[in-house]
């Protein structure tokens, strides 16, 4: 029956954050991010992660394209934060696709 079925529009998005944090890698940079609360340079990153900026640069790319993280321009660097709202709504979407009931959302995703 189709009226049971989940709107494609919100089955996209979730499959899109699924995709996201299906690299072990990215899964470490948002809770990296998450953990220390704060706006962070792609070195900083690097750092924690161990791996190149050019591989850490394309893993925050995909994070910032589902908007996990966000970009903030500092002079000519940018500085990545996680976006606690829409995080905030992924256990929310789990539980949709596991067909238990959702909690109420804290922000907007």
């Amino acid at each position: 029956m189709v009226g049971d079925l989940l709107d494609r529009d919100t089955a996209q998005t979730y499959a899109s954050w699924f995709r996201a944090l299906a690299d072990p890698t990215r899964v470490q940079i948002v809770e990296y991010l998450a953990r220390h609360a704060r706006p962070m340079s792609v070195g900083e990153i690097v750092s924690a992660v161990g791996l190149a900026q050019s591989t850490v640069s394309q893993h925050l790319k995909i994070l910032t394209e589902v908007r996990f993280v966000l970009v903030e321009p500092v002079g000519t660097a940018r500085h990545y934060r996680i976006n606690d709202a829409c995080v905030g709504c992924f256990p929310s979407a789990a539980d949709v696709v596991m067909g238990r009931p959702a909690p109420t959302p804290k922000g907007a995703c």
